[in-house]
């Protein structure tokens, strides 16, 4: 319910509170159109995310095909040791990206120098090897990329909810609590213009 705000029952806190209504309602305007765009920025990752979730099962299923074609080619002993000698460090860069205002995470994965070698032996593996080592490596680059997705939902999620509580504190407390003030002091203002026109009159009528 809204409540009157107390102030001093004059005409320049009546110009006052008039102008607190006005920029309330252009600032209300302005976070709405601000939560409208959020929402469909967040949609719109929502969907890249779906899209990039079902990609990387995509991309998992290739790989273990792959490595099953490997392991069976060679053996899981020496597939095994094979890609014990290939690990390496992962390295990522970060950045950031403005989405409606709000910073969101940009993740890219560090290719390692060019040309070097993949860590297992070219001349004593076949190609089956090769092809599920690059299977599991695209398997990381969606892994990165969902992750910078999923980040960005969460960054957005907050700002939409902030946006909301300042929207419905505009709209059901700050806005009525002006308008019934503003309302308030305006009966005050007339009633005293009732009363001074009555005494006027009285004095007109004991004058004559």
């Amino acid at each position: 319910m809204p409540q009157l705000i107390r102030v001093r029952p004059t005409k320049i806190e009546l110009v006052r509170l008039k102008r607190r209504l006005s920029l309330a309602k252009r600032v209300q305007k302005i976070v709405k159109d601000r939560l409208s765009i959020l929402t469909m920025e967040f949609l719109q990752v929502a969907r890249e995310s779906v899209a990039k979730k079902r990609s990387l099962i995509e991309e998992f299923a290739m790989a273990y095909r792959s490595q099953t074609v490997a392991a069976g080619y060679h053996g899981y002993i020496a597939l095994e040791k094979e890609f014990a000698a290939s690990e390496a460090d992962v390295r990522v860069a970060t950045g950031s990206r403005n989405i409606a205002g709000v910073r969101a995470p940009v993740f890219e994965l560090k290719e390692g120098k060019t040309g070097a070698s993949p860590g297992f032996s070219l001349i004593d593996t076949s190609s089956t090897v090769d092809q599920a080592a690059e299977s599991f490596r695209k398997c990381l680059e969606v892994i990165i990329e969902l992750a910078e997705l999923q980040r960005s939902l969460e960054l957005l999620g907050m700002e939409i909810k902030r946006a909301k509580r300042v929207s419905n504190a505009l709209e059901y407390v700050v806005i009525p609590n002006l308008q019934v003030t503003i309302k308030h002091l305006n009966m005050k203002f007339e009633e005293r213009e009732r009363e001074e026109k009555s005494r006027l009159k009285r004095v007109k009528v004991l004058l004559q």
